[in-house]
């Protein structure tokens, strides 16, 4: 029989507990569900008032995964939803705002992943992110070296650059904005890359194209535009063990020397927010974001 918890008033059917989702270590979907929700005081502000997408791996990450966007049948009524605005008509999204809403979306096995908008603003992003992705045998220390030269280059145009771990392979750099159209975020974003790559060519690369990624960061600007998403901060990851999208600090990410030196599991975090509390704070604070530059980087005029 499934059993039903009350969380804040609500009454919520918590099924299949004992699954082993991460099999490497054991981990269960009742333990993801205890991590979102001893996490919940963190996370809650990076997911509150943003249009969802899932990343659902019911099965674990062995089985099969698959992105939903749309509110999936069954959702309580007092799940809160938005009207997301696309190309080919309007969608509705879920929108996680508080504890009970966290544990009815954890109980279908989810990543996070978050646009750079909020609902009530759609395609207005208050943070930049741009997303480090190494091209092997180049790890996350070399998307450090990368972060460390963005970090100051952000500076210098007046914007204060904070780092989490992807809780795959890469590095997330996020700066909190006033509220900017996307579509000027994005071309930012990418003109910055394209001066990385210009001042750090044995290191940095802005295109996709696979045959130029090897030994190499690419640095991924696509995410700012208004339709993407990124993995919302906190949340775990479909990897062979419970991986986090971890914050860090940028003394960890100075001395990074080893893959493993990043690398974050669920039992890792509440330490952690013991010691450092949210290390992204800022970026949920409407009083932290800072203006876009108006000239782009050199590399985008």
């Amino acid at each position: 029989m499934t059993p039903i918890t009350e969380v804040e008033g609500r009454r919520l059917a918590l099924s299949n507990l004992d699954k082993v989702l991460y099999s490497a270590s054991g981990f269960t979907k009742g333990e993801m569900l205890h991590y979102y929700a001893s996490t919940a005081d963190a996370l809650l502000p990076h997911l509150r008032n943003r249009p969802l997408s899932f990343l659902r791996f019911p099965d674990g990450p062995d089985g099969q995964l698959f992105f939903a966007k749309n509110v999936p049948p069954g959702t309580p009524d007092w799940v809160h939803t938005a009207d997301v605005p696309r190309s080919d008509g309007n969608t509705r999204q879920i929108v996680v705002n508080d504890l009970a809403s966290l544990m009815w979306a954890g109980n279908l096995v989810t990543e996070f992943h978050t646009p750079q908008w909020q609902a009530d603003a759609p395609a207005m992003a208050d943070r930049l992110v741009l997303d480090l992705d190494p091209g092997a045998p180049a790890t996350v220390v070399e998307c450090c070296r990368a972060g460390i030269w963005l970090r100051e280059r952000l500076r210098a145009d007046g914007l204060d650059a904070y780092a989490k771990t992807s809780g795959s392979k890469g590095l997330h750099l996020l700066c909190p904005l006033e509220p900017t159209p996307s579509e000027q975020v994005s071309a930012y974003a990418k003109a910055l890359a394209q001066e990385a790559e210009a001042e750090l060519p044995d290191l940095v690369v802005h295109r996709m194209t696979r045959s130029l990624r090897p030994r190499k960061v690419f640095v991924d600007f696509s995410q700012n535009a208004a339709a993407k998403t990124t993995a919302t901060p906190y949340t775990l990851r479909a990897r062979q063990e419970p991986t986090v999208s971890a914050p860090v600090t940028w003394e960890e990410v100075e001395e990074c020397v080893s893959p493993a030196d990043l690398v974050f599991l669920a039992a890792d975090i509440g330490p952690r927010l013991q010691r450092y509390g949210d290390l992204l704070g800022p970026l949920t604070d409407p009083d932290q974001g800072r203006p876009l530059p108006h000239k782009l980087p050199r590399s985008g005029q």
